[in-house]
C-alpha cells in the first residue's frame, strides 16, 4: 500500500503525521465522562479532504492499540475502497440489507494492526432512507461492539442530509476545513444544519495549512 494520501504510514515521522497523532490524543481526552466512540467525518462541501483525514485518523487510532473500523457511508461517491486498495462488492450495504451480514460484516483487513475497513458495497438509489432507518442503529450497535472506534465517512453536509441523518446516531461529527479554499459561509451553514438537529459538533480540523506553521491539522471547538 502506496497511498501518498496516508501520510501516517507513508512517512510516520512528518509534521503532518505528527499533527494526526495530536488530534487523535485530543479526541480521546475530548470528554472523559462521555467517550467517543462513533464519529461521522465530514466536510461542508466536496473537496476538503474528509476522507483522507478520516483514513489518518483511523491509522493513528489503531496504531496507538485501539481496535478501529471505517465504514465508508458515503453512498453517493464512496472512497475509502480506492484510498485503501480494497474491492468493494460487499460492505455497509450488504450489513443493510442481509440479516447474516449483521453477525458477520465483510469487514476488511489492511496493512494496520487493528484496523478494518468496512467499504461501501453497493450503492442504493435512496442513500439517505437507509442512514436513517432503524436498521442502521443496529448495524451501528454491531461495529461499536467489535471495536473501540468506529469512524463513519459521510458525504458533505450541504451537499445531502446523510451527515445529518448519520450524526444524530453517532457520538460526535467532526468538520474538515481546507486552508485556503474552505469558505466561511459554508462552514457557518454547515454547523448550522448540523445544530438544528441537535448533532454535536465536537471539532474542526484544518488541512493544507502552510508547512511553516506549527502544526498541519487543528483541533477545536
Amino acid at each position: 500500500m502506496s497511498n501518498a494520501n496516508l501520510i501516517t504510514l507513508i512517512d510516520p515521522r512528518a509534521p503532518t503525521a505528527e499533527a494526526y497523532r495530536t488530534l487523535r490524543t485530543n479526541l480521546m481526552f475530548y470528554s472523559v465522562d462521555h467517550p467517543i466512540n462513533t464519529l461521522v467525518v465530514t466536510s461542508p462541501v466536496p473537496g476538503e479532504g474528509k476522507s483522507t483525514v478520516l483514513a489518518n485518523l483511523a491509522v493513528t487510532l489503531a496504531q496507538a492499540g485501539h481496535k478501529t473500523i471505517i465504514v465508508d457511508c458515503d453512498l453517493h461517491k464512496p472512497g475509502q475502497h480506492s484510498l485503501w486498495g480494497l474491492e468493494n462488492e460487499r460492505g455497509i450495504t450488504t450489513m443493510l440489507l442481509e440479516q447474516d451480514a449483521l453477525a458477520n460484516p465483510p469487514l476488511q483487513s489492511v496493512l494496520v494492526q487493528g484496523l478494518q475497513v468496512l467499504t461501501s458495497g453497493p450503492l442504493p438509489p435512496n442513500p439517505a432512507d437507509v442512514l436513517g432507518s432503524r436498521r442502521m442503529d443496529e448495524v451501528i450497535a454491531a461495529l461499536r461492539a467489535r471495536a473501540d472506534y468506529v469512524l463513519f465517512d459521510t458525504p458533505p453536509v450541504l451537499a445531502v442530509t446523510d451527515a445529518a441523518l448519520l450524526g444524530v446516531k453517532v457520538d460526535g461529527v467532526l468538520l474538515v476545513l481546507r486552508a485556503g479554499s474552505s469558505r466561511r459561509d459554508h462552514a457557518a451553514r454547515a454547523k448550522e444544519e448540523l445544530e438544528r438537529v441537535n448533532v454535536p459538533i465536537i471539532g474542526t480540523v484544518l488541512v493544507n495549512v502552510p508547512r511553516d506553521t506549527a502544526v498541519s491539522a487543528y483541533y477545536g471547538r
